[in-house]
């Protein structure tokens, strides 16, 4: 069984040479990033007469047996300096944030565990138990084992480096893309600014996914972040979120940006937001997304199907296709899971419900609730006032998001720092 140490057992320890003389004492534990899933150790920071200096790994002796050795021939005299993707394991992880990427939480690096695998010493793991740090503050004997119970392996995390004096490291786009857009908004809200920004950075690689992490964020975290951008950004970040979500971020933003940043709007986007800007913001027409999917009321369940396939609409307000007749009215609606389970050349109508369960825009939040619940719901059609014309959908999601309390993620631990 592989034995695994703590940082903290190495911080200040001395170090000896050959003859059995104190030279010094360890400051630090310098790890490589790279593609290894455990950082490699390639050498430790020992202080010498006042002086930081690098000692390569390789010239230590005696790291897992409690009493560290100067095994070369020479100090190289030169002063330390941190290279491209090193990291220093007390400096820059030691009680600082972390991403547990397997979870989408914020973790505290209490202690940094390390192990000599095939005769390199490697980062393995990461202790964000308040016992450890515990033990840290307190002291422990070298070599103590771990635990493994609470350790969370390093494959799994990636650190906050905005912090770290080179350019080279950063979080990487395609491990933070496996997580869910409300995860990382949760990482982003928990996260220090800087730290935030990093993440933003990140997933701005791919601005689909920004959009959908802005979407997600509370309301002083976009504007926090947007206020570092100019106008013309500003508007392409909110012409690829959904218009609902863009129109209500511009209401939030200082009265002298929103005009400007309306105006640059995608034209489409622009038309859309435009229109929604003119509902209250408490009412089903404040909540809807004016993107829907509405198929002629001839139509075959196949053609129903295939609709949905080829649909740029949002897929929240997929779960539901309405059905409209030569005038473009709307005359039923049908689920997705009926849809699915008929046979492909039966009309679509014929499955559909005909009495179309619906609220007009001017309707307050509660009575949108009462409806969705009584007829179960996921997407609710807001018709006009003359019953002539669909206008928008309300989706389960948004209103949800209405009815819950500001401040309830917090309230409830959803993006509290894991120990």
């Amino acid at each position: 069984m592989t034995e695994i140490f703590h940082l903290s057992t190495f911080l200040r320890r001395p170090i000896f040479d050959a003859d059995g003389d104190r030279i010094g004492r360890v400051q630090d534990l310098v790890a490589r990033l790279g593609d290894d899933p455990h950082p490699p150790i390639v050498g430790a920071v020992i202080r010498i007469e006042g002086r930081d200096l690098f000692v390569p790994i390789r010239k230590i002796g005696g790291i897992d047996k409690g009493k560290m050795t100067f095994e070369g021939r020479r100090v190289d005299l030169r002063k330390f300096e941190r290279r491209p993707g090193e990291l220093l394991l007390a400096e820059d992880l030691l009680a600082r944030h972390l991403i547990n990427l397997v979870r989408g939480r914020l973790i505290i690096a209490n202690e940094i565990e390390i192990a000599c695998v095939d005769k390199t010493w490697e980062v393995v793991g990461v202790d964000p138990s308040r016992r450890r740090f515990l033990r840290r503050v307190l002291g422990a004997q070298m070599g103590q084992h771990v635990k493994v119970d609470t350790m969370v392996d390093f494959a799994s995390i990636e650190p906050f480096v905005s912090h770290v004096p080179s350019a080279r490291l950063r979080i990487p786009y395609r491990k933070l893309s496996r997580l869910h857009p409300a995860q990382i908004a949760d990482l982003v809200e928990e996260a220090s600014h800087d730290e935030g920004s990093e993440i933003i950075e990140a997933v701005g690689l791919d601005r689909e996914l920004e959009a959908d992490v802005f979407e997600e964020l509370d309301t002083s975290h976009q504007l926090e972040f947007l206020e570092a951008r100019n106008d013309d950004e500003a508007a392409r970040l909110l012409s690829r979120m959904e218009p609902d979500n863009a129109a209500d971020l511009l209401t939030e933003i200082d009265q002298e940006r929103r005009r400007p940043i309306l105006d640059r709007l995608a034209p489409e986007q622009q038309v859309k937001v435009r229109h929604l800007l003119s509902y209250n913001a408490d009412t089903a027409g404040g909540l809807m997304s004016p993107d829907f999917l509405s198929i002629p009321a001839t139509a075959t369940v196949a053609d129903a199907l295939e609709a949905i396939r080829t649909s740029s609409v949002p897929a929240e307000s997929l779960q539901m296709v309405f059905l409209t007749n030569e005038s473009g009215q709307p005359i039923g609606s049908a689920a997705i899971a009926p849809l699915v389970r008929a046979r492909s050349s039966e009309p679509a109508l014929s499955i559909a419900r005909t009495q179309l369960a619906h609220v007009h825009a001017h309707w307050d939040v509660p009575r949108v609730a009462r409806k969705m619940s009584d007829f179960n719901l996921t997407v609710l059609p807001v018709l006009d006032d003359e019953h002539g014309t669909m206008v928008g959908v309300v989706t389960v999601d948004d209103l949800l998001e209405e009815l819950l309390p500001q401040g309830w993620r917090a309230e409830f631990g959803v993006g509290a720092v894991e120990e």
